[in-house]
């Protein structure tokens, strides 16, 4: 039986669900846990909006896919029905690794797993479930479909999970400088030597869609409001871990323990899928009353929005700043330095427009030939906007 449903999306409309395999995925346990785990982590204290989840996005992402598949069908390039499906399952699932609280989090609740890691482990064990359904979109996530051109779709500087993430958080935070001309890349997109390219036509839309990407960077991802409340999420699970506090939840404490790096993650995929926002967001009001005065301090901060003070810097922050900030909370709360170190602390984050060294996009022109997007008459994307823009930050108590 052909399931066939409808999603009302507040950002592209009606999105189609017409398959059976795409139908199983979003049905699947593994997948609904997404609902339970925000896109932004704490951008939301800065964006009231910005409260939409992992499944939102991963739903937008599928839409564009969807969107994407079909352009190049009209154009005539080969791309056979378990093709499509695969690349429309593994666009569902890039994302399904994220631990609580997405990237703000990351190698510090679950130390040195990446969340592709863990999207790759559930792929596998939801394709033994499924009787090797998902094989060409595991192959196609992990890059090994001889068709490159569909794991560019997925992921490359170019694919649709920059697309969505740029136009959704755009919308949900307000942030009007997200807007990009996803319909217009869409119609310009080509495959070229097996590879994904632009259309001539398609330039200045790509070129709004880079200078869009690292804008929202610097407005949203990187405001230094969102990037201070993820640090002290950061170090709450690292205190939490050095005194070795206890959760409310039996399931967060598997990874605030030791167990999961004796055995490894794969052993511990239903706990994980088990975890999700809620869990922490308890375990930090629970932690609020904890004997320990940095756990508590920083707890409270987060739950009543009393958040540690940040500067950036465009140079390393001076040592004696550091050290005077540092012994002001040490007299004001009659801590150690040791411990101070949670409260007061320097960091350095970066923004990259353009990373040629990781991939590029490629335009093709009508006589046939390629240039890099960074190479064409006029670019605007050029040598001065290649390079990482880094700041220097200190987080320190008011």
């Amino acid at each position: 039986m052909l399931h066939r449903k409808i999603i009302n999306d507040p950002v592209y409309g009606f999105i189609t669900i017409d398959d059976d395999l795409i139908f199983k995925i979003i049905s699947h346990p593994y997948y609904q846990r997404l609902r339970r785990i925000h896109q932004m982590a704490m951008a939301a204290l800065v964006y009231p909006g910005a409260v939409h989840t992992r499944l939102h996005h991963s739903l937008g992402a599928y839409h564009l896919m969807y969107n994407a598949i079909n352009e190049l069908k009209g154009k005539g390039f080969d791309i056979t029905k378990e093709e499509e499906q695969g690349a429309k399952a593994a666009i569902l699932l890039h994302d399904i690794g994220h631990g609580p609280y997405s990237h703000a989090l990351e190698n510090t609740l679950i130390e040195g797993v990446t969340h592709e890691e863990i999207s790759l482990l559930l792929m596998k064990n939801m394709n033994d479930q499924m009787n090797g359904q998902l094989q060409i979109a595991i192959d196609i996530f992990t890059d090994k479909h001889p068709k490159k051109f569909l794991h560019q779709l997925v992921s490359g500087q170019l694919d649709v999970d920059r697309m969505d993430y740029l136009m959704r958080d755009s919308f949900f935070t307000g942030v009007n400088e997200g807007v990009i001309a996803y319909d217009r890349i869409l119609k310009m997109l080509t495959v070229h030597n097996g590879e994904l390219m632009i259309e001539e036509k398609g330039i200045y839309s790509i070129e709004k869609f880079l200078v869009s990407r690292r804008l929202m960077y610097w407005q949203v991802y990187l405001h230094k409001t969102v990037l201070c409340a993820e640090k002290m999420m950061v170090n709450i699970i690292k205190r939490v871990k050095a005194i070795k506090a206890e959760s409310p939840s039996a399931t967060l404490n598997i990874f605030l323990s030791d167990d999961y790096k004796q055995h490894g993650i794969e052993k511990f995929l239903t706990e994980f899928c088990n975890l999700d926002d809620y869990d922490f967001l308890n375990a930090i009001k629970h932690w609020m009353h904890h004997p320990d005065k940095i756990l508590s301090f920083l707890c409270k901060g987060l739950i009543n929005r009393n958040l540690l003070k940040i500067k950036y810097f465009s140079r390393p922050v001076p040592a004696e700043l550091l050290n005077k900030k540092k012994a002001e909370v040490c007299q004001k709360l009659n801590i150690s330095e040791e411990e101070a170190s949670y409260l007061t602390f320097t960091g350095e984050t970066e923004n990259k427009t353009y990373n040629t060294l990781d991939e590029h996009i490629h335009i093709l022109f009508k006589d046939g030939t390629v240039k890099d997007i960074s190479k064409v008459d006029n670019a605007l994307i050029n040598q001065s906007l290649f390079g990482t823009v880094k700041k220097i930050y200190i987080c320190y108590v008011r």
